[in-house]
């Protein structure tokens, strides 16, 4: 319960203090696709290449990850240390050993980019 408080202490903190913004032109174009080839790789066999979930993992699409439920900070948390169920019941995901905070970054600007075009879904699907 300690780490849990601390881990939601220091996402806030990170998310005050981040700044926010996008990087725009064709740096922003090749961010988005190393973004989308790593989140292909890395995440869609149990989110879903679209984005939108599979049997083995929740869609990226709920609502549930919104960025003021989940902000940034979270998918990195997630990938380095895995996550415990909280909203599902998919189970735990493990983490994702290899991806540092540039990859993770980069998947996470994809994933903001279709959620922004795409819409969120409501929560419980």
């Amino acid at each position: 319960m300690r780490l849990a408080r601390t881990v939601a202490a220091v996402t806030v903190l990170m998310v005050a203090c981040s700044g926010g913004t996008a990087p725009t032109g064709a740096t922003a174009d090749t961010d988005l696709e190393a973004g989308r080839t790593l989140y292909l790789q890395n995440c869609a066999a149990c989110h879903g290449v679209d984005l939108r979930g599979t049997d083995t993992g929740p869609s990226f699409l709920s609502i549930v990850y919104e960025p003021g439920h989940h902000p940034d900070v979270a998918f990195q948390v997630a990938v380095t240390r895995g996550v415990q169920p909280h909203h599902w019941d998919f189970g735990p995901m493990p983490p994702v050993p290899g991806r540092g905070e540039t990859d993770v970054a980069a998947i996470v600007a994809y994933v903001r980019q279709v959620q922004q075009q795409e819409g969120f879904e409501p929560y419980p699907p």
